[in-house]
């Protein structure tokens, strides 16, 4: 037996304990992964969207801060400035030193408890470095694309121009935008840093001649206050050329230059020494100037056209020396410009931008220390969920595994213990009902087991009476008179009764009992069977009486039954009740409505009582009394009990009209049996029933 377990339990992987396993791996892993997941990218997009925020606020910031280092010689009146811009942010902005001496802080102010100022720890990297001079590209990206010069626009300087020269500036723009206007080209005059007003096209595609037309008549050239920053300008890009063993450059007002039109080619004032046309002012003069390099230039790059064959190739070393100059005299003039504009700006600043609690919360990444840190949490979450698994999957299955022992030991015909019943859940429920069945296959067992052999007790008994007298009339030891013929039809009419109640209740287990169903007054048919059982019952000096309603009580609802069935439960009942009373008791039969029902509708139950003053059954033996074969009197004898099927026969019939049969009992003091049949529906009030049927019960 043991091997036969072994060779049927299952397999882990078919098991429902190794489906639990697999499916909470599975949906702890998905779990894992879709959190983790889902986790990442909620985050970094959180973290993507707060950076952004925080750079587009920075860079505000930063532009603010250097636009203000960029027109003030120092840092002295920023507090206002700092502070308004931290209200705006609701962010702790500080200036500070290179050397981290406080410059301006926008929580300077800000008391606690004790009345003093709290110290506020500053972060460990500042955020930008603020110098005009040194734009930092990634909050100012437009800084990158203007080269190796990343100068504030805003520091102009000495090149800052005074009110004076602006109005007079104001007035010649003005002029040349309005002669562009006439000739059909549309300008609008904006405004530098330093004050000077420039015509700016509204399209790109003009007429260049109309351009030089109008400048030649209407531009100024560079004002005093320009010419004098422009010599100083010059002055310092020389020395820095001359160092390195260089010619010196002609500064424009744009900070280009001309290389070859030096100093060398102008005048003691500085202009051009080319022709200009006669009679023209200063202004005139310059704006001849400028046209003439333009033209010069030109000439120069036709000229290089032509050395090259028109392939565009130059003489390589004339080139490379030409690049190498423009790049020393680029880094000149930028060194000048910032020596030039050290003075007129503030000195760099450390800024540092942080929350308003001035604390820094370390980010979080994924880096391999990270990952590694994800990784065993996911571990340690599968680890929970596998062994919970485990643990739950094996209290599930073991009492299943019991559950299926018992089975197959019940399917073997061997004895089934008791399956341990565990908490009040499913598996338990489960149990319950199991132990119930194998109580009750139990029982049904044993009665199947009695009932062959009271059967075969039963039939014997009449058999072997009639096979007796049978021999002793063929062996010529009794006579075949009249009392020997009727002893003989005794025993065979007791035969077939036992045969007949076997068959009904066989037709009744399979359903195939037939029933004639029509109107029966109850009263009129326990009349019938009280007549019919009427000299038993004298003969064994019982009083037997049928209880009728009171004067002026309505009707008993009709039932809807089979009269010739409905007599025979009766009849079982009352015989049997006849049986069990001594001399001297009381029988009565009553029948009446259910306080369920009011005496007319279809709900209605009628009630037919059997009842006696008999020895009554005792207690523990009331449960059974309609199992088949089932006797109070063990010793079978026919004076006192008969064959033990009456009682069942009558459950069955009346189970079958749809009613239930009950019993009531007191040791000693007697029974009261109950049958509950269900009234027709609605025919009482309106049909008058026919008489019964006129089949008598069976003997």
């Amino acid at each position: 037996m043991r091997r036969r377990d072994e060779r049927t339990r299952l397999p882990l992987r078919k098991s429902l304990l190794g489906r639990l396993l697999t499916v909470s791996a599975l949906v702890a892993s998905c779990s894992v992964a879709a959190t983790a997941w889902l986790a990442v990218q909620t985050t970094s997009g959180a973290i993507r969207q707060e950076q952004g925020q925080n750079l587009i606020a920075d860079a505000e910031i930063y532009n603010t801060l250097r636009g203000y280092a960029a027109t003030h010689p120092d840092w002295e009146d920023v507090d206002d400035t700092v502070r308004r811009l931290a209200r705006k942010s609701e962010r702790r902005i500080v200036l500070t030193t290179q050397d981290r001496r406080p410059l301006a802080d926008s929580t300077d102010g800000a008391k606690d408890a004790s009345g003093t100022a709290p110290p506020a720890p500053l972060p460990p990297q500042a955020s930008a470095v603020v110098d005009p001079l040194s734009v930092d590209t990634v909050l100012a990206p437009g800084a990158a694309s203007a080269g190796t010069d990343r100068v504030d626009p805003r520091a102009v300087g000495p090149f800052l121009l005074p009110a004076k020269e602006r109005k007079v500036l104001r007035k010649a723009t003005t002029a040349s935008v309005e002669c562009l206007s006439a000739a059909g080209v549309a300008a609008d005059i904006v405004e530098s840093a330093s004050g000077r007003p420039h015509v700016q096209y509204v399209s790109s595609e003009t007429d260049r001649s109309l351009e030089l037309r109008c400048l030649t008549s209407s531009s100024a050239g560079p004002t005093e206050t320009e010419k004098k920053a422009l010599r100083a300008l010059d002055q310092l890009a020389d020395a820095c050329l001359k160092r390195q063993g260089l010619t010196g450059v002609k500064l424009n007002l744009d900070l280009s230059w001309d290389r070859g039109y030096g100093p060398a080619d102008t005048g003691s004032d500085g202009l051009s020494a080319l022709p200009l046309p006669e009679g023209g002012s200063s202004d005139e003069r310059w704006a001849a100037e400028q046209l003439a390099v333009q033209e010069k230039m030109a000439q120069d790059r036709a000229a290089k056209e032509k050395a090259s064959g028109g392939d565009g190739i130059v003489d390589r070393p004339a080139t490379e020396r030409s690049s190498k100059h423009d790049r020393a005299i680029a880094s000149c003039v930028d060194s000048a410009r910032r020596e030039q504009l050290t003075s007129y700006v503030a000195a760099p600043a450390l800024l540092f931008i942080d929350s308003p609690d001035a604390v820094s919360v370390p980010g979080f990444d994924l880096s391999p220390a990270n990952t590694t840190r994800i990784a065993g949490a996911a571990a340690l979450v599968l680890a929970l969920t596998v062994g919970a698994s485990v643990i739950a999957g094996a209290r599930l299955v073991r009492p299943l595994h019991a559950l299926t022992g018992a089975a197959q030991r019940m399917r073997d015909g061997l004895g089934s213990a008791p399956v341990p019943v565990g908490s009040d859940n499913e598996i338990g429920r489960l149990a319950a009902t199991f132990n119930d069945m194998a109580a009750h296959r139990a029982r049904l067992e044993e009665q199947r087991k009695a009932m062959v052999s009271d059967v075969a007790h039963e039939l014997r008994t009449p058999l072997s009476n009639i096979r007796g007298w049978l021999e002793a009339a063929q062996d010529g030891l009794a006579e075949p008179d009249p009392a020997f013929v009727a002893s003989l039809h005794e025993e065979a009419v007791q035969l077939q009764h036992i045969i007949d109640d076997l068959q009904d209740l066989g037709a009744a287990d399979a359903g195939v009992l037939r029933l004639h169903l029509e109107p029966v007054r109850v009263d009129d048919l326990l009349g019938q069977v009280a007549a019919a059982h009427q000299g038993l019952a004298e003969t064994a000096g019982v009083t037997l009486t049928v209880s009728t309603a009171a004067p002026g009580a309505p009707p008993l609802p009709p039932l809807d039954a089979d009269p010739v069935r409905l007599r025979q439960a009766v009849s079982n009942l009352l015989s049997n009740a006849v049986r069990h009373t001594p001399p001297g008791g009381r029988v009565t039969l009553r029948s009446y409505v259910t306080e369920s029902g009011s005496g007319s509708g279809s709900g209605d139950e009628v009630a037919v009582e059997v009842s006696d003053t008999g020895s009554g059954i005792p207690e523990d033996d009331v449960p059974h009394v309609f199992d088949r074969f089932w006797r109070a009197e063990k010793s079978r004898n026919r004076s006192t009990g008969g064959s033990g099927l009456g009682l069942a026969i009558v459950l069955k019939l009346t189970e079958a009209h749809g009613g239930t049969a009950s019993v009531v009992s007191t040791e000693g003091q007697g029974s009261v049996f109950t049958l509950r049949l269900p009234a027709a529906p609605d025919r009482g009030a309106r049909e008058e029933p026919g008489e019964a049927g006129e089949a008598g019960t069976r003997p």
